[in-house]
């Protein structure tokens, strides 16, 4: 594995509000940058703080921040995460991760 690469104390984010499971649950996810514009973490918080997938979601966003971190592809994520028979995200998850895959404006 990959030697963990910290990112700068002080660095750009940006964050955008995600829906995922019919429109039901509102996500917010925030993205940490290095300075040369790669991403290097995520926060996930949800509207339904104090439960339990409000904790998932935030275990969601340190698992694919320490992965980033140690070099794994954004695409790899994608890759391995479960997906509907029709390619769409079964989970939000793979919602944050096509969310991430985007193209910066």
């Amino acid at each position: 594995m990959t030697a963990r690469e910290p990112l700068p104390n002080r660095r750009y984010c940006e964050t955008v509000k995600l829906r995922h499971g019919n429109g039901r649950a509102a996500y917010h996810v925030t993205i940490g940058r290095y300075e040369d514009g790669r991403l290097g973490e995520v926060f996930i918080s949800t509207n339904q703080v104090g439960t339990q997938i409000d904790a998932m979601a935030r275990d969601l966003a340190v698992l694919i921040s320490l992965s980033l971190q140690h070099g794994c592809a954004l695409e790899t994520i994608k890759h391995a995460i479960t997906r509907e028979a029709n390619g769409e995200p079964a989970t939000i998850a793979g919602a944050v991760v096509d969310k991430l895959l985007e193209p910066r404006r």
